[in-house]
């Protein structure tokens, strides 16, 4: 892998302008009980098997390749998406097998399995961290919002995949993961540099 601070890295988000997009919610076990932890699956940290899950869907719509699932925002993968995951991010990724309603071939869970501590402030729009007169002790230090995202490269190490410290939305690529997702031809996500 090439030095981090010559390599472009992108957040890769949902694309809700997709026309006739599926939503779909929350991933729930096989028996259609919920989950404990919804947010488990997006923490930046690897976990055991959740099982078989199934993902049904909030409203119907065409399938995509790259979506998320539910409040906690789950990435939900198509085989030729995940494949990339497979190949180029094995090590900051992990992926399980979900059954999405209505689909007869296979979907994955993503769990991006790294976290970095990488977020620019002052190359951000905004960079907000809670305080005490927040009102949210617990959540002191944390971000509270984060525009127009950038991260320090020189923090990022060999990381190709990961989540940033602090800001769970943020699903960074690197360039190399990027271009294999847009050659697979990716439906559903698209790529903001940061």
């Amino acid at each position: 892998m090439p030095d981090a601070t010559n390599t472009r890295f992108f957040n890769l988000k949902i694309d809700v302008y997709v026309p006739g997009r599926w939503y779909m919610a929350a991933p729930t076990l096989s028996d259609g009980q919920c989950l404990e932890d919804l947010w488990v699956f997006t923490r930046g940290e690897p976990i055991a098997s959740p099982g078989r899950l199934r993902v049904p869907l909030y409203r119907a719509g065409n399938p995509l390749d790259f979506t998320t699932a539910g409040m906690g925002s789950t990435p939900i993968l198509s085989e030729r998406t995940a494949a990339v995951f497979r190949k180029l991010a094995s090590y900051d990724t992990q992926l399980f097998p979900v059954d999405v309603e209505g689909q007869g071939v296979p979907y994955h869970l993503l769990v991006v399995a790294r976290t970095v501590r990488c977020i620019h402030d002052e190359a951000c729009e905004e960079a907000r961290y809670f305080t005490p007169e927040d009102g949210r002790p617990e959540r002191v230090g944390e971000y509270q919002a984060v525009s127009g995202l950038r991260i320090d490269k020189s923090k990022v190490g060999d990381a190709r995949v990961f989540k940033t410290w602090g800001w769970c939305p943020a699903l960074i690529v690197d360039g190399e993961v990027k271009a294999a997702l847009e050659q697979a031809g990716i439906v559903g996500g698209y790529f903001e540099e940061v």
